[in-house]
């Protein structure tokens, strides 16, 4: 009877542990990236951050519940197969995070403007560096997704809303915050995340009869 308590009371510890660190991994990597262009932040920050959010928390997603193990040796440790999701999902959170954060951004300090197309490259992804009417500068470029298209070309005329403050990505009015599919990747994190933790301390646990 005691043993079933006992590992009744373990189970749930585990659960508790792993579902905390997963929100923690899963979250910091989505507020991190969305946060960027939001505050703004200052490049530096913004860069240590994007770093976090896009690699160094989703690895810790897969690497930290791995190397906590204690009773099993290294060359038997084997990885949960749900700690893979929490891996591309928090990569995912951080690369469209950032761009919901551009969007809401935008949304609350973009300026629209009528900008001309100074030059454009089709080398890989399209981007196009825009100037206002009046001639100002307008930072960062505008992505093939927010509007520079295969179509556009030096000295059209665009109708955009840019960030003043040269964070966000400019963009033609129509980007999506994502939020349905940010909602997904974050939910898919945390319940594959918490599941997987909780599989590889059950494993420590039973090793060789602990």
């Amino acid at each position: 009877m005691a043993d079933v308590i006992s590992r009744d009371r373990a189970a749930r510890s585990d659960l508790v542990r792993w579902l905390a660190f997963s929100l923690l991994c899963a979250g910091g990597s989505l507020g991190l990236a969305w946060l960027g262009p939001v505050v703004p932040l200052p490049t530096v920050v913004r860069g240590v951050g994007g770093l976090f959010a896009i690699l160094i928390l989703p690895l810790a997603s897969l690497l930290v519940p791995v190397l906590l193990l204690r009773r099993v040796p290294r060359r038997k440790r084997k990885v949960a197969w749900q700690l893979i999701v929490p891996l591309i999902a928090g990569v995912a959170l951080g690369i469209f995070g950032t761009a919901s954060g551009g969007a809401t951004a935008l949304a609350d300090r973009g300026v629209s403007a009528d900008a001309v197309v100074v030059s454009a490259d089709y080398s890989s992804t399209n981007h196009c560096e825009l100037r206002t009417v009046d001639g100002r500068d307008i930072s960062p470029s505008l992505s093939e997704s927010d509007g520079c298209r295969d179509s556009t070309s030096k000295g059209d005329e665009l109708r955009v809303r840019y960030d003043p403050e040269g964070v966000a990505s400019p963009d033609d009015g129509r980007t999506d915050s994502n939020g349905v599919l940010l909602a997904t990747l974050f939910g898919a994190a945390v319940v594959m995340g918490t599941w997987g933790g909780v599989r590889q301390s059950r494993w420590d646990r039973a090793y060789d009869g602990a």
